[in-house]
């Protein structure tokens, strides 16, 4: 019994983040309704508990949800091993280390 539970408890979240990724998709064609899918996306991920990738983690601002589009919302800049995104519309800063894909390249050579 609790073997199945675990299993639809999977395929409910495996759906939940198809879903965020069609919202985020969605959101890259249709500005206009970007901050919208993001509030959705945020509902999804909090109401099934799924860890988003980090490719799509990086592009919602944390503060104010909104789309982030580099050059048109969004300021991205490199600083002593860090990548930072500065939302304009809310002026949030995030911060990611890129140690990690350095030593990938390091080890791939």
């Amino acid at each position: 019994m609790k073997d199945r539970f675990k299993k639809s408890k999977q395929k409910q979240k495996d759906i939940a983040l198809e879903r965020i990724k069609v919202l985020f998709k969605e959101a890259a064609k249709r500005p206009e309704f970007a901050k919208r899918y993001m509030v959705l996306a945020k509902k999804l991920r909090t109401r099934y508990k799924v860890k988003l990738p980090r490719e799509l983690a990086r592009r919602v601002c944390k503060k104010c949800n909104a789309f982030l589009v580099p050059n048109k919302n969004c300021r991205v800049r490199t600083k002593n091993c860090h990548v930072v995104y500065t939302c304009l519309e809310c002026g949030n800063i995030m911060r990611f280390p890129y140690v990690q894909e350095k030593k990938k390249k390091r080890l791939k050579k």
